[in-house]
């Protein structure tokens, strides 16, 4: 199972797009947050660079969910204030969960990328020599204070591996792919499966085709 990554990431939340004052999350790593954790890992700023890639993902043991009370600001970006906004006016006290002692599974099948230099080339670039990326910033698994313990290949006796299966009646629902400017995304639907791998483990990362609404002729 060399082809296998296994990270450990001591906190993180994943955020429900539907969560508002009260910050839930969700249990697993979502397609988008892995795929954006695999880019930082080598660099790559461009969300497009390594489309069509495939990626499964799975975890080891159940991560504990927190809750916290913290500060977060609720804002929309307007003309009026033109990005700024006073901490005074625009934060407020709110609830958050969170995920400790998360263990995650990564497997990357880049057959099907038109890239030059493919995604799981990268990957392994950036693990056997490291020197030779250049990237900014702590590593993380999610929001940029999630940072991680390590990545390295998985081992047996890191633990079974529970393995997200695609399942459109399943009960995950997990975003693929956020658009930054629309914040609209696709999502998917998962079950689990105890230590068994087979080809809806894969998720492709694909961003939606954007259509032009046409006029309708009276």
């Amino acid at each position: 199972m060399s082809d296998i990554l296994y990270l450990e990431c001591p906190c993180s939340s994943f955020p429900r797009s539907f969560a508002r004052d009260y910050k839930e999350t969700h249990l697993y790593p979502p397609p988008s947050t892995v795929y954006g954790f695999l880019l930082s890992l080598v660099g790559e700023e461009d969300l497009t660079a390594h489309l069509e890639v495939k990626l499964a993902i799975g975890i080891v043991g159940i991560p504990p969910i927190s809750r916290i009370l913290r500060k977060q600001r609720h804002h929309k970006f307007s003309k009026t204030h033109m990005g700024t906004y006073p901490p005074s006016q625009f934060s407020k006290p709110n609830f958050q969960e969170l995920l400790t002692d998360i263990k995650v599974v990564i497997k990357i099948d880049s057959t099907q990328e038109s890239a030059t230099v493919k995604l799981d080339e990268r990957v392994a670039i950036a693990l056997a020599t490291p020197e030779q990326i250049t990237r900014f910033g702590g590593l993380s698994l999610g929001e940029s204070w999630a940072l991680i313990n390590g990545i390295r290949n998985y081992r047996p006796e890191d633990g079974e591996i529970q393995w997200l299966v695609k399942d459109d009646r399943g009960l995950i629902g997990l975003p693929v792919w956020i658009d930054r400017q629309t914040t609209q995304g696709t999502f998917q639907r998962y079950s689990l499966i105890v230590n068994q791998f087979d080809e809806n483990c894969w998720t492709e990362i694909q961003a939606p085709i954007k259509t032009k609404a046409t006029k309708s002729r009276s």
